[in-house]
């Protein structure tokens, strides 16, 4: 028996679908709004932990020797997001129809990337399909324990950032404005900082909506462009040349690089193939050009290490301990060392960064402090002194 959802304009219209793709029809119900809202990925997104528990519970089941259509209607019974029901469920569809398990997982890029999809089709050919659903579930969890850290270390200075923004333009719209006419009424030459301020304030009172638009405008604006290819690339190339982040992005791809192919390694995919598929999932297009670039040379008969050793975005030690690795026959080991050195390197930035931003951030506070003092207070003091 199988469940699922038809897209048509009535019951009637639905079942006539389901009868022209060979279904006896049981029952066809509405979808409820609710309904609805759950097959809306913001409403119902799936999370990495999820993929996680997934990977795990069904290696452990595959591991018992249950079928793999019976352990998927397991683990759909058992996962909690609604979503992720949905699709285990039209994965356990195409496996009972005759697919075999990575060719029905492809249909979900955004949920099993390129990487997933190789180590289990791999496991398939090898008949461990448990141990390559093991590895994915360690790669999977380390991938979103490094992305918590990140976001972690971000979170606390973002708001900061984003509570000084406010209270800013919260200043040039109701404080700043009285202050301003008193001045304005005054037959005094101003100093060119209370200038600035005396524009800046007026342009906002008057036009504060058009200062939220045009914000509003080149967001949506860099987004947009950031979506299509060459904004994406010139977003990731900046990205590794920006003071004080750019170490730190180096490190979380020299990291995602070296955790992912070790793990494709591992699971017996080719070198050529796994190159091609760390290339898709490292994160930024200047690597994965670099890392299509590799293949082909390596597919030529180069080695990775070669291949590796004259691009300046790959620090010396890499291709060094990928070259050790090559001619020692442990390429997996020394990936799996360079992958934790560089874990270690993230985490140790990242205690750095958020050690110094907020004094940075108190730094910044001052300085606007000192530039209104000097702008408006002292121009009022200086006024009343003269009285």
């Amino acid at each position: 028996m199988r469940t699922g959802t038809v897209e048509a304009a009535t019951l009637g219209a639905a079942t006539e679908i389901l009868h022209a793709h060979g279904l006896v029809v049981i029952k066809v119900l509405p979808l409820s709004k609710s309904s609805i809202l759950e097959q809306i990925n913001i409403f119902n997104s799936i999370s990495p932990k999820e993929v996680v528990l997934f990977s795990r519970q069904l290696a452990t089941l595959i591991g018992a020797k249950v079928p793999i259509v019976m352990s998927l209607k397991i683990l759909q019974v058992q996962v909690t997001s609604r979503r992720l029901q949905v699709i285990i469920g039209e994965i356990s569809s195409k496996v009972e129809s005759g697919e075999a398990l990575s060719a029905a997982i492809t249909g979900y890029p955004k949920l099993f990337n390129n990487m997933y999809v190789n180590l289990v089709h791999s496991g398939e050919m090898s008949g461990s399909l448990d141990e390559a659903l093991g590895y994915l579930a360690d790669q999977v969890e380390k991938d979103y324990d490094l992305r918590s850290k990140i976001v972690g270390a971000m979170t606390y200075p973002a708001f900061i950032l984003f509570a000084l923004l406010i209270v800013g333009f919260l200043m040039f719209i109701f404080v700043l404005p009285p202050m301003v006419s008193l001045l304005q009424e005054q037959n005094v030459e101003l100093p060119f900082t209370t200038k600035i301020l005396v524009f800046v304030t007026t342009f906002m009172q008057s036009y504060w909506w058009l200062a939220l638009l045009v914000i509003i405008g080149a967001a949506i604006g860099v987004k947009i462009y950031i979506g299509t290819v060459p904004g994406r690339y010139l977003f990731d190339y900046l990205k590794l040349r920006m003071p004080v982040f750019k170490k730190l992005a180096l490190d979380i791809y020299m990291s995602r690089f070296a955790r992912n192919l070790s793990t494709l390694i591992a699971g017996g995919i080719p070198i050529v193939k796994a190159l091609d598929s760390v290339a898709d999932i490292v994160g930024n297009e200047v690597y994965r050009e670099i890392l299509f670039e590799a293949s082909n040379e390596v597919k030529n008969g180069k080695g990775i290490a070669q291949s590796l050793a004259d691009r300046p975005e790959f620090p010396p030690i890499v291709a060094q301990m990928v070259q050790i690795g090559e001619s020692t026959g442990k390429l997996q080991d020394i990936l799996d060392k360079l992958a934790r050195f560089y874990e270690k390197e993230v985490e140790a930035i990242l205690k750095i960064l958020t050690t110094l931003i907020e004094p940075i951030i108190m730094m910044l506070l001052g300085l606007a402090v000192a530039v209104m003092v000097a702008g408006i207070l002292l121009p009022i003091y200086n006024l009343a002194s003269a009285v």
